[in-house]
């Protein structure tokens, strides 16, 4: 590798993504430079590429991918002082205004100006360096690998989720969809204390990978089997109504379960956005039985608690690793994570040229 190698993955449009040489960034005065390690394939990032856009995000211009991220600090600014070359961080990849009534009131995560990698208009970490913010960088312990430290990412969505739906010791906790972000949920759920947890999916490969990782019950849900029938397999399967529901999955049909399972006064948070922006919810359950619904985006201020629960051991997220690519083979990656072939749940893009050697 030269010393000004900066092997980038950039999507220019719909399955066009190129790798290619970039100048190295400089940070300014409150970035650090990172010599990137990992960056996990987001279910956000096939989105992108296989369509272009997620709602009224659109790939306009070529936009480098990738969010799920850990590197090593090469360079810091003039202000950095919490960091040091050669520490190993963890990306929080969204940084908002800062100045904001929301940023201000410590809901970044709602800023209007809030630049999040992978994103457009903004450039993703996908590369061999990248600059970031570095209050938005967590240093890992020694204990704690970079692939765990990518992973920090999604399981930030996880641990926002519960805190949205107030799960806590004693909690029983329906969870609507097995991939990547129902696997950290249902991690997030039992840390937080879920006493029982049901967890569905249409495939019965990702169930029993939520039974490994710590789901009480799975129910397998049939192609054209309506929400009564889920609903009533989900009670039959925990011996009561979930007190908490998180739809992970995002459709017409895991909303509705959601909503209709749930127990009275109960607490439903929806996490997965579907393909369709609109749907039809049954809005007397909501009304008549109190079910408090409640949205979900992105995360914030939850990174150092991902941290903590990974670090102390609380959670293990390395199961949800199933691949591992190095950059040059970053085609090879995205076809893994698209198609899903191999089981894929997470799969692992290495920045560093030394990984495997």
């Amino acid at each position: 590798m030269g010393a000004d190698d900066n092997l980038t993955a950039v999507l220019y449009g719909v399955n066009d993504l190129r790798l290619e040489q970039r100048p190295i960034p400089v940070p300014t005065d409150d970035e650090v430079l990172l010599k990137m390690d990992v960056v996990g394939i987001c279910g956000s990032d096939v989105h992108y590429l296989v369509h272009g856009r997620i709602g009224h995000f659109v790939v306009e211009k070529p936009m480098v991918i990738g969010h799920e991220a850990a590197g090593t600090v090469s360079k810091v600014g003039k202000n950095v002082t919490h960091l040091k070359p050669g520490d190993r961080v963890a990306i929080e990849p969204g940084v908002g205004c800062r100045k904001c009534d929301h940023c201000r009131g410590g809901r970044y995560n709602l800023c209007d100006e809030m630049a999040f990698c992978a994103t457009p208009p903004y450039d993703g970490n996908l590369a061999r360096y990248y600059t970031h913010a570095a209050d938005f960088c967590f240093k890992l312990p020694d204990h704690v690998s970079v692939e765990e430290g990518a992973l920090l990412e999604p399981l930030s969505v996880g641990v926002h989720a519960c805190k949205r739906g107030d799960v806590r010791f004693g909690s029983v906790v329906l969870i609507l969809g097995a991939g990547p972000i129902g696997l950290v949920t249902l991690l997030a759920a039992k840390a937080f204390g879920a006493c029982h947890i049901v967890i569905t999916d249409i495939l019965q490969s990702r169930l029993d990978k939520a039974k490994e990782m710590g789901a009480d019950y799975g129910v397998l849900v049939q192609s054209g089997e309506s929400d009564e029938a889920v609903v009533q397999n989900v009670i039959a399967a925990l011996g009561c109504r979930p007190t908490v529901s998180i739809d992970c999955a995002g459709v017409e049909l895991t909303t509705a379960v959601a909503i209709k399972a749930t127990v009275s006064g109960g607490m439903v948070v929806l996490v997965g956005l579907g393909g369709n922006p609109t749907m039809n919810v049954p809005i007397s359950d909501i009304l008549l039985r109190e079910v408090d619904v409640r949205g979900v985006f992105r995360y914030v201020n939850d990174y150092p608690t991902a941290l903590e629960m990974v670090a102390s051991g609380k959670i293990d997220v390395k199961p949800l690793i199933t691949h591992n690519y190095k950059m040059e083979d970053t085609m090879k990656a995205f076809h893994t994570s698209r198609t899903g072939e191999g089981n894929a749940i997470k799969v692992l893009i290495h920045a560093n040229p030394q990984w495997g050697h």
